[in-house]
């Protein structure tokens, strides 16, 4: 079955699906290997994996050739994060046809001015209602898979405020969208407001330290959402290990008081798969 039509299933079945962010291969194995059902590509990690912030400053051909290294080592739907389509309407199509050969089965559109800032940045904008629009349509045209799902987000309530967020909500289902992304609501009363007025499928965006109170998954699966992206939490665990064995490096001249925090040797080879790799090179060698 194609990821597309796994994803839809999932999103069928009535159940919550969580999707923790991952940034290249090896944190999009761990997440698969968690048996999560599937891995949110995550732009702004993706970004600060090549050392910068979260600004558009990454090409798509970059992006494109991470999310294809991504899918090509798990078995899960990959749900990716399209910034804002990289320019206008005819931009986000050659971004969705790339994003689509690289076999992702979902993206998010956002309708935040270029360059776009993380969503829990402050002094973002937004273009009009209509662009927005547009720029889904075109999406959804230039698409072949009809179960690829289009996410469509908006930035609008930290800009134009709540009830202009919902508005562009229902708006961009009109459009085409399958679901709807509401970035950076404040309180809960807004995340079960959100839910409840918008058509669709519906995302919401949880991690530590951001605008949004982080409420449990439960609690979202009776408000109404279908899928939590948990975008950055993995990759901010990856930075604080980083930090710590690099100070013990420092200090000791070897992570050897690290040694119960790291995998071994072997477990590393084991979720890279090396094994396999090894012997299908044997069934090839002549």
């Amino acid at each position: 079955m194609r990821a597309t039509a796994r994803l839809r299933n999932l999103f069928a079945s009535g159940r919550i699906v969580v999707a923790p962010g991952a940034f290249d291969g090896l944190s999009a194995r761990l997440v698969a290997q968690a048996a999560f059902p599937a891995v949110y590509a995550s732009g702004g990690a993706i970004a600060r994996s090549a050392g910068v912030p979260d600004l558009g400053l990454i090409p798509l051909g970059a992006i494109v050739d991470r999310l294809a290294s991504m899918v090509d080592v798990v078995d899960v739907p990959v749900i990716a994060d399209a910034d804002t389509g990289y320019g206008n309407a005819l931009n986000a199509q050659a971004a969705a046809r790339a994003f689509e050969r690289a076999g992702v089965a979902a993206f998010h559109l956002e309708d935040q001015t270029f360059p776009k800032k993380c969503g829990h940045y402050d002094d973002k904008g937004v273009v009009p209602t209509a662009e927005m629009v547009g720029k889904l349509k075109a999406v959804r045209d230039a698409l072949h898979d009809p179960d690829f799902v289009v996410i469509a987000r908006t930035d609008a309530l930290a800009v134009e405020g709540f009830d202009a967020a919902i508005e562009r909500g229902c708006a961009y289902i009109a459009a085409g969208a399958d679901m709807i992304f509401v970035e950076a609501p404040t309180s809960e009363a807004e995340i079960a407001d959100i839910a409840k007025r918008v058509p669709g499928l519906k995302l919401i965006n949880m991690f530590a330290g951001g605008k949004t109170p982080l409420i449990p998954v439960q609690r979202l699966e009776a408000l109404g959402y279908h899928l939590v992206i948990i975008p950055s939490d993995t990759q901010r665990a990856a930075i604080k290990a980083m930090q710590r064995v690099l100070a013990a490096i420092a200090r000791d001249g070897s992570a050897a008081s690290m040694a119960a925090d790291m995998v071994t040797f072997k477990e590393r080879e084991v979720i890279v798969d090396t094994l396999a790799f090894i012997e299908r090179d044997k069934r090839y060698a002549g």
